[in-house]
């Protein structure tokens, strides 16, 4: 029995399956065994957790320009996230939680610094980012594994007939464009990437980016 045993079942398993129960009946010990080594499912879901994402590198091109580098950012964690099941939402509960955490944050305030950011704005902006594309990470993930694909299909062909056969509805929405799921995250993330940049352009004090905002909110 060790840490490295341990991490290389909970690989194994995966983080979507992942829990003390699982690890010890892969290894072939008792549950009690295993708490001999690790405290519980919190350090179990670290050690884990932190294994994948250090395997995680940022590729940072210095000839682009924010939006365009913030974009690549979000698209890199989100093709990750979602090639390891379960590991947004490990990164969504809290971040970081570990070196390897720690050593992709501080990879992209070096990041953000570079193209005129100070570290505490950096910090702001790339967790909005990182938040943004978890959040969409965890819903697809989701309704991934909740689906049943004939009854999903059901119901999206009667929801389209519904809409087209709509007084209102209909012409406007034969006159959208057709994407898919990861062309509209990616479109939807842009979107977003430029509102925050707007508001959080390099050199603003985050003090005032706040106070924008909060004022902005006030009836919210």
């Amino acid at each position: 029995m060790s840490t490295e045993r341990i991490v290389r079942a909970g690989r194994e398993l995966g983080m979507r399956n992942l829990g003390v129960n699982a690890v010890a009946a892969r290894i072939g010990v008792s549950a009690t065994a295993l708490y001999r080594h690790i405290e519980g499912r919190w350090e179990l879901e670290r050690l884990v957790g932190e294994s994948f994402l250090a395997e995680l590198t940022l590729r940072d091109d210095p000839e682009e320009d924010i939006e365009r580098h913030l974009v690549s950012f979000g698209g890199q964690l989100r093709s990750f996230l979602l090639s390891h099941p379960g590991l947004a939402s490990y990164v969504q509960v809290l971040f970081p939680r570990g070196e390897a955490g720690v050593r992709l944050l501080l990879d992209e305030v070096a990041a953000l610094e570079r193209r005129g950011y100070s570290a505490d704005a950096a910090v702001v902006l790339s967790g909005a980012v990182a938040s943004l594309v978890t959040w969409s990470a965890v819903a697809e993930e989701r309704q991934s594994a909740d689906a049943d694909p004939a009854g999903y299909e059901r119901e999206r062909d009667a929801v389209t007939t519904m809409i087209a056969d709509h007084a209102r509805l209909g012409q406007a929405h034969s006159g959208l464009p057709a994407v898919t799921p990861k062309e509209f995250s990616r479109l939807l993330l842009i979107a977003q990437i430029r509102g925050l940049v707007s508001v959080a352009p390099p050199g603003r004090p985050v003090g005032e980016i706040v106070a924008e905002l909060s004022a902005a909110g006030d009836r919210w």
